[in-house]
């Protein structure tokens, strides 16, 4: 896996300050993407041992909420995989940050038969906490709206999602 840019101290892209990876690589090829460079697998650098290390220790902070992947599109199958570990290893030694993930895809495709659902996509989705859905639609753009580009787009609480079976949002005050 590549990535484009770690951003060390953000607070666009979920709550608190955290810490955001933009992973390469995107399928979707959202009309007007603020990333663009990133639909390209290849675009960046590539993902090491030791970006993960330097990943972990920017999050050790108490101020740092958490680790927000986006990208490119970090639940393509292919990145799904490689960021297993980076995951596992977050959620063994610093289980008090959550995580949030951007998928260009929707919560639906990742159940059993959905179109972004592989070999790893159940511990994949286990270890994460929230996941803004759906992909950017350029006529949907909202200003306004609370860590997401368009108003299709939903904010997806993971953890009760898996519990009962079906998407279930978070709402956020949004205009603020």
């Amino acid at each position: 896996m590549y990535y484009g840019n770690i951003k060390p101290f953000s607070v666009e892209n979920g709550p608190g300050v955290r810490v955001s990876l933009f992973v390469s690589g995107c399928t979707h090829h959202c009309e007007e993407c603020f990333s663009e460079q990133t639909w390209d697998f290849h675009y960046g650098q590539p993902f090491t041992q030791e970006t993960e290390d330097e990943i972990i220790e920017m999050l050790r902070p108490d101020y740092v909420a958490g680790l927000t992947l986006l990208g490119g599109d970090p639940t393509e199958p292919v990145n799904q995989r490689a960021l297993l570990p980076l995951l596992r290893r977050l959620h063994e030694q610093l289980p008090e940050k959550d995580v949030w993930v951007y998928s260009g895809y929707v919560y639906e495709d990742f159940l059993p038969g959905g179109r972004a659902n592989c070999d790893v996509t159940e511990e994949f989705i286990s270890l994460c906490d929230v996941m803004v859905d759906g992909p950017y639609e350029k006529e949907k753009r909202d200003l306004l709206l609370s860590y997401r580009g368009s108003n299709n787009q939903r904010i997806i609480d993971l953890r009760e999602s898996g519990r009962i079976g079906r998407a279930v949002e978070i709402c956020f005050a949004d205009g603020i």
